[in-house]
């Protein structure tokens, strides 16, 4: 069964209009199942959020390191989640960095894993993530963009949809900056890097 809702997107609804991300338009989130959405737009989010997605159970230990080791140096927190703890934290949480929400985030994340398995999980990703004000999900965002349904995209406009993941409401896929527009690209090569569509026959 879809979730009828997310927290996020309740906070979206409920947010004053001065706020960051509040949604010009009533939210829009269309479910599709796995098959009926590009093999394009399940590769492009591996490629730009999770590349070991196929192998890991939940946590990349190594993103992890590398993340913490980032963090303690630099001046911005860079994050090591993966694809089935952003799962866990947008489908069954709320934002925050407490303790008690990472722990919970690595009670459903092992309990997704191990109960849902990584087509479920990427599908769930895909139909639930922010995509922009008030657009959530693969379906909602092809449309909205590329006036099309989610099955159709291509590589450049699944590409162009996980670049602006990390920051949705900063972000546009419809008035790219330049800078857009090169994470873009890396994105592609990096989808050609990891085996290209034939990598989601390891999932």
């Amino acid at each position: 069964m879809p979730p009828v809702t997310t927290l996020l997107m309740v906070k979206r609804a409920l947010q004053s209009p001065d706020d960051p991300g509040y949604p010009k338009e009533s939210i829009k989130c269309k479910w599709k199942n796995y098959d009926e959405i590009s093999d394009q737009a399940k590769l492009a989010v591996i490629a730009e959020e999770d590349q070991n997605f196929a192998t890991h159970h939940g946590f990349d230990m190594n993103a992890i390191e590398q993340a913490f080791k980032h963090d303690i140096k630099g001046k911005r927190i860079r994050g090591g989640s993966t694809i089935s703890q952003q799962v866990a934290k947008n489908v069954f949480l709320w934002n925050g960095r407490s303790w008690i929400r990472k722990g919970l985030e690595a009670y459903f994340t092992f309990l997704i894993e191990t109960v849902w398995g990584k087509k479920r999980i990427l599908q769930m990703y895909l139909n639930v993530a922010e995509m922009g004000n008030g657009i959530f999900g693969v379906e909602a965002a092809s449309e909205k963009y590329f006036r099309k349904d989610a099955g159709s995209i291509n590589k450049a406009e699944a590409a162009m949809l996980a670049t602006i993941l990390p920051n949705p409401i900063l972000y546009s896929a419809k008035r790219p900056s330049a800078y857009i527009l090169r994470k873009q690209g890396r994105v592609e090569r990096a989808m050609q890097s990891i085996g290209g569509t034939a990598y989601l026959e390891n999932l």
